[in-house]
């Protein structure tokens, strides 16, 4: 058994948590880089919990820009068991409608301006993503959300867009028609396949904002509108984050999907072929299975 720590990362109305215990902000100084912001730690209902405003405080990063390695690796080395990451989206469909969240476990990687992976010539690792998510996290944010009378949809295909401007109808109408996605976002990778590799537990909530532009009743996405939205999911959110303590516990087991076991048997280069410097800023992420 380990003792769990909870991550949230999310936008600002997520992380004010009533009730926060010890609540306090920390710089974590990453081989990465600069982390989006500080981290906000304390404890809930007994239960360690971390808050890592994606954009930064006042949202001063793009979803091209934010330093996702530099944000994994800094939660991993304060101990975090759990990731669950907090997103507005678009949805595809007319039954995840706004102010619905959605628990995604696929996504459809779109995004090509981004550094997707901790390893690279010097120290090569092949992971699984075939499940990206968490299926134990994934009933947790559902069974919180329930709880706190959101109407939730249990699993969903999440397109992951570059951005920052939004989709053309074109665009909109293929993600949804032809390749069969439930909503699209800009944030979620390469975040996912990063936590995979730090070997942490991730779940996805997507906080549905609009119908993007495929919807002939909706038109185009109006930024006003999904503002007003954000501010109405933002409580919805808060309250679920606040039902994961009682649901996961202050200890842990190994996780029963491999999620804290993925480089188990990845690495592929040679001991005597690996990369010195490159191991040295693996020492959060893969310390496990390097030593």
């Amino acid at each position: 058994m380990t003792e769990t720590m909870i991550a949230v990362i999310g936008g600002s109305g997520i992380y004010d948590i009533d009730g926060l215990e010890g609540a306090q902000w920390s710089s974590v100084t990453s081989p990465w880089g600069t982390p989006s912001d500080q981290i906000l730690t304390g404890r809930f209902d007994g239960v360690k919990m971390a808050f890592l405003p994606r954009h930064g405080r006042g949202h001063v990063h793009s979803p091209t820009d934010v330093p996702y390695r530099a944000n994994i690796d800094a939660l991993k080395r304060i101990g975090v068991t759990d990731v669950i990451s907090v997103s507005a989206c678009g949805s595809f469909r007319e039954n995840m409608a706004p102010g619905d969240f959605v628990i995604v476990d696929q996504f459809i990687d779109r995004t090509f301006a981004r550094e997707k992976s901790f390893f690279s010539s010097g120290c090569v690792a092949h992971v699984s993503v075939a499940h990206p998510t968490c299926p134990r996290l994934g009933d947790a944010c559902e069974s919180a959300a329930k709880a706190a009378g959101i109407t939730v949809h249990r699993g969903g295909t999440y397109l992951a867009m570059e951005g920052p401007q939004f989709s053309s109808m074109a665009e909109s109408k293929m993600y949804r028609d032809v390749w069969g996605c439930d909503v699209i976002g800009m944030t979620n990778m390469p975040e996912a396949k990063l936590a995979r590799e730090a070997e942490l537990c991730y779940a996805s909530v997507a906080m549905v904002t609009d119908f993007d532009s495929w919807h002939p009743a909706h038109g185009a996405v109006d930024i006003t509108e999904i503002i007003a939205t954000l501010q109405g999911n933002s409580e919805k959110g808060r309250a679920l984050v606040k039902g994961l303590p009682a649901r996961l516990g202050a200890e842990r087991a190994a996780c029963p999907h491999g999620c804290d076991r993925a480089l188990e048997f990845a690495i592929m280069t040679a001991p005597d072929k690996r990369d010195p410097a490159l191991l040295a800023k693996l020492d959060a992420v893969a310390g496990r299975v390097l030593g």
